[in-house]
């Protein structure tokens, strides 16, 4: 049976620091705050603690079509996911997508040109034909996965940049280019080799940008690829950083995350003179994060013209159901980094990596879902053209399989500049321009804790009551909470734990309107949902 862990985990250690050894909570209660004074007494009388959604119309957001790793891009007013498995789709309001090519075949009007460039495309990776074959080559097929589109405007064409892999390392990062967003693209050529060994390594670029003693002394571990150092060239995304400059960040698990500029009047990347001291390689570029093969993949920045960060956006944990798939987040005020967390880390190999990153999202359920959500993942993000900020990512479910579909939530930036994923797929709702009164926001919430765990736990929710006075009160906890006037931002604390986060009307899964929070700190998001009284 599944794990189902109830919510707001911290808020439960929380709790029992409150409570003491032994006691328990009475209709009034009092409690300790973090100075060590009394708190307020706080009557739970007429309070319902339980958890239910009777009442609470379920619905079920369909997509319209299936997008494994869907980077997102707008073009034209439509928007476009491309995805894994040479899949790509379009819609005009971020929830109902359309297929425009599904599959590999020849005739796939997005991808298929590849097909007539067969042998150079997959010659190193990604065809059971290839240099390397694929690992299930006795099955046939091609692999070409998590492609990234952007229009570059020197070139007056749309790049596409994707990967033909081969193994869980060794893959051969491509690109194409297209006058349309539909394509097709045309193949261009490679531009980054991983997982070769001291034979196939003559068959890539690398000795093109390194002498052989380097690479001998470097790139390997014996005759093999020094996997956990360096990265597997897959998961590609491109962008512009402010001074209008073009980079690519890349890697999966193996030794991280890394970044190259890009030369805009070609699309190629721009191999960079090595810096040790600052983590560059002259082949791989600077590395921004991970090594030792942990769980890091679908890196994507996005940059902020409003808060002044870059946001790197990375999958941690496994991608299957059961795998602990999920969103996490750094920034910079640099395109090349550093990247930190909210504690201010950078991560490094060889840590416990689910304690760094803002962890977005994961496994939950939220009342309206007809379904956990589980393994949210792979995303993409985009800025639009009102200034309205998404996250584009792709989710399995609590349903026993691997079935997965496209997602689309609105984040807002908080007060100091962090990330806050509303909790429900995004239905065209608009962030108050002037704010919410502490009467507007009252009320009873269910509320969840995405908690740092990389595992297949649910986060459920809780119940707490954010009452007129600022106090906040879970059946365990006191707190505070508060509204910056005039604004939609907010602050939430129970016990010894604030996050600082933002209200926003919206619509739920079934379309019925609540007041929701998103609230982030100590790299943990937590969500709340309240039914506006009359629509429950």
């Amino acid at each position: 049976m599944r794990n189902r862990k109830t919510a707001a985990a911290a808020l439960i250690l929380t709790a029992a620091l409150l409570a003491g050894c032994g006691s328990g909570n009475t209709a009034s209660d009092t409690a300790q705050d973090v100075n060590g004074g009394t708190v307020v007494a706080v009557d739970r009388s007429g309070m319902d603690f339980k958890v239910n959604y009777d009442g609470i119309q379920k619905g079920n957001v369909s997509s319209g079509a299936s997008v494994h790793d869907p980077s997102v891009l707008k073009a034209d007013g439509k928007y476009y996911i491309y995805g894994s498995h040479m899949s790509a789709a379009s819609c005009d309001d971020l929830k109902t997508w359309r297929f425009l090519a599904n599959g590999y075949r020849a005739s796939n009007t997005v991808f298929g040109q590849i097909y007539s460039v067969y042998d150079e495309a997959f010659a190193y990776a990604g065809s059971p034909k290839s240099l390397i074959p694929t690992d299930d080559a006795k099955n046939g097929g091609e692999h070409v996965w998590a492609p990234d589109v952007i229009y570059n405007k020197a070139m007056g064409k749309y790049v596409m940049y994707y990967c033909t892999t081969s193994t869980w390392n060794a893959s051969n990062l491509c690109y194409g280019i297209s006058d349309s967003p539909e394509g097709p693209f045309e193949w261009q050529g490679a531009l980054i080799y991983s997982g070769y060994d001291k034979e196939t390594i003559k068959a890539t670029d690398v000795l093109s940008y390194v002498d052989e003693d380097y690479a001998m002394k470097t790139y390997f571990k014996g005759n093999k690829y020094r996997h956990e150092d360096w990265p597997n060239a897959i998961d590609p995304a491109v962008f512009y950083d402010a001074d209008g400059k073009m980079w690519l960040v890349y890697g999966s698990w193996s030794g991280g995350i890394f970044i190259l500029q890009v030369d805009e009047s070609t699309g190629k990347v721009i191999h960079p003179e090595a810096d040790p001291d600052n983590g560059v390689d002259a082949y791989y570029g600077k590395k921004l994060a991970g090594g030792g093969h942990m769980s890091m993949e679908g890196p994507y920045i996005l940059w902020d013209e409003q808060s002044g960060y870059y946001y790197l956006f990375v999958s941690y944990g496994g991608l299957n159901r059961d795998g602990g798939y999920q969103i996490r987040v750094y920034r910079s005020e640099k395109p090349d980094g550093d990247y930190v967390d909210m504690n201010g880390k950078t991560l490094q190999k060889g840590v416990n990596h689910s304690y760094f990153g803002l962890k977005l999202s994961g496994n939950y359920m939220l009342p309206s879902l007809s379904k956990a959500y589980m393994a949210t993942g792979h995303n993409s993000a985009i800025v639009d053209d009102d200034g309205r900020k998404y996250i584009v990512y792709h989710t399995r479910f609590n349903n026993g399989t691997e079935q997965h579909s496209p997602r689309v939530h609105q984040f807002i930036v908080n007060a100091e500049g962090w990330p806050c994923m509303l909790p429900y797929q995004t239905q065209g709702e608009k962030v108050s321009g002037t704010g919410y009164s502490m009467e507007e926001a009252a009320g009873r919430y269910y509320m969840i804790d995405q908690g740092t765990a990389i595992s297949a736990d649910i986060a459920e929710p809780v119940i707490v009551y954010l009452n007129a006075d600022g106090t906040a009160v879970t059946e365990d906890a006191e707190g505070t909470w508060s509204v910056t006037e005039g604004s939609y931002y907010m602050t939430i604390t129970i016990g010894d734990r604030t996050y600082s986060g933002v209200f926003c009307k919206m619509p739920d899964e079934a379309g019925t309107p609540v007041m929701t929070f998103s609230a982030v700190g100590y790299n943990e998001s937590v969500w709340g949902v309240k039914y506006i009284e009359g629509t429950d």
